[in-house]
């Protein structure tokens, strides 16, 4: 007898999986199909994404600046004095946390390869490459997803918070479901080739459509599609 999946304890999956396609499609007729680049090498892409936890980007990118024009390499981070990597990070937030973490996350990246250098997780097949970046403390499956789609172009699906508020939202995923869980709902929903634009296409629309607090329902092009829509605000208006 076959062991249950993930995805068989997803209620009305078939459904939900069907949403892919036409929301895929008018996404990238709202937004076009960005095609992959690299914004940061892998090490910075880990970095940049420790220091984007529980803030906003602009805070984030102000301490990662901080933190790049304060010291010339990461191993010159990882040998600082903690206090001193604490206090260049403070515009991100917790700082007392993300500044130990990162050095942690280089020392361990030294202490695994001899340098800190991340180039192999490249040829590691798909889901060795995420287990070994999630053996560090503080790196769960979104910092893992993150660093291998967005410095690799890797299959790997992150679920931030815009996406796990619109995956629920629009009904990929189910109300409730964690953002660890989800991450392996969205992979089996969407093909790898689109994670990476499909990604960045529903980050953009939760940021100026689908925004948390008040939807702009009207101006949406994926209402017939979004549970969100149809079964609350569609059903409020009648």
């Amino acid at each position: 007898m076959a062991v249950p999946t993930l995805i068989d304890t997803i209620p009305d999956y078939p459904r939900r999986a069907a949403k892919y396609a036409p929301v895929s499609a008018a996404l990238r007729a709202m937004y076009g199909y960005p095609g992959w680049r690299q914004a940061y090498p892998p090490v910075d892409e880990l970095v940049d994404c420790i220091l984007s936890q529980s803030t906003t980007d602009a805070n984030k990118d102000k301490a990662f600046a901080l933190l790049k024009g304060k010291y010339p390499t990461w191993e010159a981070v990882r040998d600082a004095a903690t206090d001193a990597v604490i206090d260049t990070i403070r515009p991100a937030g917790l700082a007392n946390q993300k500044g130990p973490r990162i050095q942690e996350a280089l020392r361990f990246i030294t202490q695994e390869r001899g340098a800190i250098n991340l180039d192999f997780l490249g040829n590691l097949p798909i889901e060795e490459a995420k287990a070994w970046l999630m053996r560090m403390n503080g790196v769960g499956p979104k910092t893992a997803a993150i660093v291998l789609c967005f410095a690799f172009n890797r299959p790997a699906f992150p679920v931030d918070t815009h996406i796990h508020r619109l995956g629920q939202r629009i009904g990929f995923l189910p109300q409730g479901i964690s953002a660890d869980k989800a991450h392996d709902v969205m992979e089996a929903m969407v093909p790898p080739d689109d994670y990476y634009a499909f990604h960045l296409n529903l980050i953009r629309h939760g940021r100026e459509v689908c925004i948390a607090r008040a939807p702009r329902c009207a101006l949406c092009p994926i209402t017939d599609y979004c549970d969100y829509y149809l079964f609350t605000i569609r059903v409020s208006t009648t």
